[in-house]
């Protein structure tokens, strides 16, 4: 019994979630502008900007899951049904939950309606798995940065209140993907476990 607890705490672990991919150009127009913002908040302490190849726009966080779940993980995701693919288009920032309470900044999405019943749809389709449902209604955003204080973050809310009406572009996807988190001291990196086209089965 003692060995098969020790096995069973052994087990690996993986970090997942669900995401629809960000198009280079509005990467790389992200990118300026989080170079900009930097500059312009030069007493902002504790901020951990999120690199461009890894922005993404979340559809489901599912968390540490033992590796050996992610074979029937990727099998729901299988099942889940969407017909039309999803138009994005990503404009301004803002700050989670709020400017008072600035905890992440992010770029604001505008998503075709049917987004949150795709995001609806892989959340019941992972709660037989033992995947916890969302409490929260979906709240399409792309992270820039998390913040872990607020000092020096006034000015940071200035600037980004003066880029709320910049455009950084529009993506149409047709897939969403299964990732996984790998954290490293450099900060996060993504593997793309599985990819989910609209209308068909899963690649």
């Amino acid at each position: 019994m003692t060995r098969l607890r020790n096995e069973a705490a052994s087990a690996r672990q993986v970090r997942l979630f669900v995401a629809l991919d960000v198009p280079e150009e509005v990467r790389e127009a992200l990118g300026k502008m989080i170079a900009r913002l930097k500059q312009s908040a030069p007493k902002l302490r504790g901020a951990r900007w999120v690199r461009p190849e890894g922005m993404h726009v979340t559809l489901k966080f599912i968390g540490h899951v033992e590796e050996t779940r992610l074979g029937a993980i990727r099998e729901a995701l299988a099942k889940v049904v969407w017909q039309e693919a999803i138009e994005m288009r990503f404009r301004g920032a803002q700050f989670l939950p709020s400017e008072r309470s600035p905890r992440v900044l992010a770029a604001g999405v505008e998503i075709s309606p049917h987004a949150g019943k795709l995001a609806a749809e892989i959340d019941r389709a992972l709660i037989p798995l033992g995947v916890p449902a969302e409490t929260r209604e979906f709240m399409p955003h792309l992270t820039l940065a998390r913040l872990k204080s607020r000092e020096g973050a006034e000015a940071l809310v200035q600037a980004a209140a003066e880029m709320a009406t910049q455009d950084f572009g529009s993506a149409r996807a047709a897939e969403f993907h299964l990732y996984e988190s790998l954290l490293r001291p450099s900060g996060a990196e993504y593997r793309r476990v599985a990819s989910y086209p609209v209308g068909q089965a899963a690649v």
